[in-house]
């Protein structure tokens, strides 16, 4: 891992965890939790019919600013087997209507509340979607700066996607979370202590989603073996990679770490991890050069997965996230705004 410096791309975070939330684990489980204060809102579920002949759906915040389509609007991409009730989704959605712009959920395909049509789910390389529904939003009509923010392999998907694109994207800026960046020591770290639990409570849910949609008879894989995988490392070598391409669960790592792409972002990028967090291990947070000059990488000490509770109490906990991310996004609308920024190939 590279030393972190404050005069580097890769810098350390700011983020101090709340004093009586200080452990990794207690951080990555709270927000979950019924009374960890995320907002209920209102949104509106649009179906996306995609290219292939698959769906997917994006779920809007209704307010003031839905319909405008000159409004910034902010893009979230989730985390595994999550949606738009996600509590990391609902608080992004609620600072980003803070501000006026508009903002959206796009789900996976086969996450959340719907079933898609083809024998395929997503993967944490899948990149085509993000970059359909964005190319979508420009060609019906949305003038305002788009920006996209990713929590987990949501922020795997989008870093993916920003080096593939290059200066090609529609996006003004963007940020990403808690970031699995090389898939197979994320796919290790995860078999270790404690982080079993996270292994364990996600394989149900994975499995429990491959059974809506296959029995033994209709899967396209070893039905057996991906009902019998006690590992992510299994389950992707067993449904993932033949599922969706890839000869094993080796390419799939190979083919789909972001760490590989951050070289080549060409679009203002906020990246955040933690060096506590479950689902890693520190050696995953890049060196410098792996870098492009448009990424900022923030590590910080604390934080868990997709945690970042940094103070308040129990009963009514202030979040870092939220701010951070918008306070990052808006401030390069306004400096691309300032400069006069032409939208990549148009």
């Amino acid at each position: 891992m590279t030393q972190v410096s404050k005069d580097s791309r890769v810098c350390s975070s700011q983020f101090r965890p709340a004093r009586w939330l200080k452990n990794r684990h207690a951080q990555t489980i709270y927000p979950a939790l019924p009374w960890a204060g995320a907002p209920r809102l209102k949104l509106r579920c649009e179906h996306i019919e995609l290219p292939d002949g698959d769906l997917t759906v994006v779920d809007w915040l209704t307010g003031a600013s839905d319909a405008d389509p000159s409004s910034p609007t902010l893009i979230v991409l989730h985390g595994l087997e999550g949606s738009a009730e996600s509590s990391y989704a609902r608080m992004l959605l609620q600072a980003a209507a803070d501000r006026g712009w508009r903002a959206a959920v796009l789900h996976f395909r086969d996450c959340g509340d719907y079933r898609n049509r083809l024998p395929r789910r997503y993967h944490a390389g899948e990149t085509s979607d993000i970059r359909f529904f964005l190319e979508r939003l420009r060609t019906e009509g949305h003038q305002g700066p788009i920006m996209a923010a990713g929590f987990s392999l949501g922020g795997n998907v989008l870093l993916k996607y920003l080096g593939e694109n290059g200066v090609s994207t529609p996006l003004r800026a963007a940020a990403a979370v808690s970031v699995p960046l090389d898939l197979q020591i994320s796919a290790d770290a995860i078999t270790r202590g404690f982080s079993k639990i996270y292994q364990r409570h996600l394989l149900k849910r994975m499995k429990n989603a491959v059974r809506r949609k296959f029995d033994q008879y209709t899967a396209a894989f070893d039905w057996h073996r991906a009902m019998n995988a006690k590992t992510f490392a299994e389950f992707d070598d067993a449904v993932t990679a033949p599922l969706h391409g890839f000869s094993g669960k080796d390419e799939y790592y190979d083919r789909c770490s972001s760490k590989r792409f951050l070289k080549q972002i060409r679009c203002p990028t906020l990246i955040i991890n933690s060096l506590d967090d479950p689902f890693m291990t520190p050696e995953i947070i890049p060196d410098e050069e792996q870098l492009s000059d448009c990424v900022t990488f923030e590590v910080s000490e604390h934080g868990g997965h997709v945690g970042f509770i940094s103070g308040g109490t129990p009963w009514q906990p202030e979040y870092y996230l939220p701010k951070r991310i918008t306070d990052f996004l808006a401030s390069h609308i306004t400096e691309s705004q300032e400069a006069g920024y032409a939208m990549p190939g148009l």
